[in-house]
């Protein structure tokens, strides 16, 4: 029986500012406020929180309370480096301790995007044509057609993605290219701008269960936003315009069975493929012909209280299936205690 939660986040120090590169840097994290509640959650349903930041001297916290923690609920993104994600379950699994989560190497698969594709192609799930760039001076190749989106390889919550992201020429792919190579330290990736319907696709348990479908409507976005989720639409115009989210967010989306079951049918694939556990969510595009495409895996996804927002798409959906916070986070961690067999 888990008692004994050892929580384990990342806190970010500046608000994400799509005018200052390096605010974007902590973009992945929470705010103090989230993880406060987070915490307050978690205690409320009766089981002890052993905090502890996912920062430099994290392993010696784990070592010292191992003895202490039944599971670990894993809310962590890492600090440093392309494949950050996988280093506290890598900590884990060396000290012994059971998580919430998949394992080390399927983080650092699902956020270095330009390995997953290759998973993705070899598992012959549709993903969007790229191309991966380490310099300003590659050559585009010859199959790539403009409009195309330029992202970071390995960041998550849109950062680096904002309304300069879709370039329409190669002089404006050159610098966004810079711009992402140089904030960010890491490779960009450049893939074919798809303009049709966006969703987003929460999944819980061990099999997963589909978590009511997010649809996010872009045509909605003011005047002046590029019709993506953009770091601009996610982290202002969300927060600061609730009459826009209730336009920009459908949930359950409206969708008919046809495509509903193609795109649940592609994320259980991405599930299985990367071998994913207990939840996550799987962002999803189609192009102008309706075709859905897989644009990115979260786990861990937001999950972020409602006192602090309603607009974490995970809470979101679990709230409209009938669960509420508290019974998401008992769920979440139920199904790894089963995993683990607790």
């Amino acid at each position: 029986m888990v008692k004994t939660i050892g929580f384990i986040y990342n806190v970010r120090h500046k608000y994400p500012d799509p005018n200052d590169p390096r605010a974007q840097l902590e973009t992945d994290f929470d705010d103090p406020e989230t993880i406060e509640w987070m915490i307050k959650h978690l205690e409320k349903i009766g089981f002890k929180v052993i905090a502890i930041e996912a920062n430099e001297d994290a392993y010696e916290k784990l070592k010292k309370n191992k003895k202490n923690i039944d599971l670990v609920f894993n809310y962590s993104m890492g600090i440093y480096g392309r494949d950050r994600y996988a280093h506290l379950p890598a900590m884990l699994e060396m000290l012994q301790i059971p998580y919430t989560g998949p394992s080390p190497l399927s983080e650092a698969l699902l956020l270095n995007k330009a390995k997953s594709r290759e998973v993705f192609l070899a598992r012959k799930i549709p993903t969007p044509l790229s191309q991966t760039f380490y310099s300003i001076e590659e050559e585009l190749d010859k199959r790539m057609k403009f409009p195309l989106i330029v992202k970071p390889c390995c960041r998550g919550s849109s950062a680096g993605i904002t309304n300069k992201s879709i370039v329409k020429n190669k002089d404006e792919l050159k610098e966004q290219v810079e711009f992402i190579i140089k904030t960010f330290n890491e490779p960009a990736l450049v893939q074919m701008f798809l303009s049709g319907r966006e969703f987003s696709v929460p999944m819980l348990g061990n099999p997963p269960e589909f978590l009511p479908i997010i649809e996010v409507d872009h045509s909605v976005v003011p005047k002046g936003y590029a019709p993506i989720d953009s770091l601009e639409v996610k982290w202002i115009v969300e927060e600061q315009d609730k009459t826009f989210t209730e336009k920009h967010f459908s949930c359950p989306a409206n969708i008919d069975k046809k495509l509903e079951r193609k795109i649940k049918e592609i994320c259980l694939k991405v599930w299985n493929a990367l071998e994913l556990a207990d939840l996550c969510r799987i962002d999803i595009r189609c192009d102008s012909k309706g075709n859905p495409y897989v644009l990115d895996v979260n786990s861990p996804p937001g999950l972020i209280p409602p006192e602090v927002s309603m607009t974490s798409y995970f809470p979101l959906a679990a709230r409209a299936a009938g669960i509420d916070y508290d019974t998401l986070l008992k769920r979440i961690i139920n199904e790894a205690a089963k995993r683990h067999n607790i």
